[in-house]
């Protein structure tokens, strides 16, 4: 058990490189330079976000598993999947530990590319603290939208798959189509309310 909790503790100190902001930096702003940001995704790879934004837009997805935003992730992979021939990279970072999520990842066909960073250093990095955060950022860096909270309907994913439709110089796609949303049962509405 002992050998167990060193090698998550160890493999999380490892996976997770996010840089951290300056104390006194400004909030990230529409319009604004991205920031510098580095983190491993699921597969053990660097991800380097300057380097992802030299080759064209990428959606960053700060976001959990939580009831609302798993009710979310259909839209965001269906974004993914309309936007990604045309350049436009997305990234999840999830907020749960790496044992809880493999099993979600696989029954959620997760096909994007993922971080885990249980200690939400990534949120500092973007200067928030909502749950989801979602930041479309242009080829070259800038900051073109800033979508927070989540909205299990699709709406906020698909205005930002307008927004991507556009940066990639495509046809827009209604990600909403074919989904079907999932009805929150009276137990979970009572958790979402409190």
């Amino acid at each position: 058990m002992k050998t167990r909790l060193i090698a998550v503790a160890l493999f999380s100190a490892l996976s997770i490189t996010a840089v951290a902001a300056p104390k006194n930096s400004p909030s990230l702003k529409i319009g604004g330079q991205a920031p510098e940001f580095k983190i491993k995704d699921a597969s053990g790879k660097e991800v380097d976000l300057a380097k992802l934004t030299a080759k064209g837009p990428v959606l960053v997805r700060l976001t959990c598993g939580c009831l609302g935003c798993d009710m979310e992730l259909p839209y965001f992979q269906a974004l993914h999947e309309a936007y990604k021939k045309q350049g436009l990279t997305s990234l999840a970072v999830f907020a749960e530990p790496d044992e809880k999520f493999a099993k979600y990842a696989k029954s959620k066909k997760l096909d994007m590319r993922y971080a885990l960073d249980p200690k939400r250093e990534s949120w500092k990095v973007f200067g928030t603290k909502t749950m989801p955060s979602n930041i479309l950022i242009d080829k070259g860096g800038k900051v073109v939208a800033i979508s927070k909270g989540c909205n299990p309907e699709g709406l906020k994913a698909l205005a930002l798959g307008d927004q991507a439709a556009e940066l990639v110089d495509a046809d827009k796609v209604d990600i909403t189509e074919g989904i079907v949303p999932r009805k929150r049962t009276k137990k979970s509405s009572k958790k979402q309310s409190k």
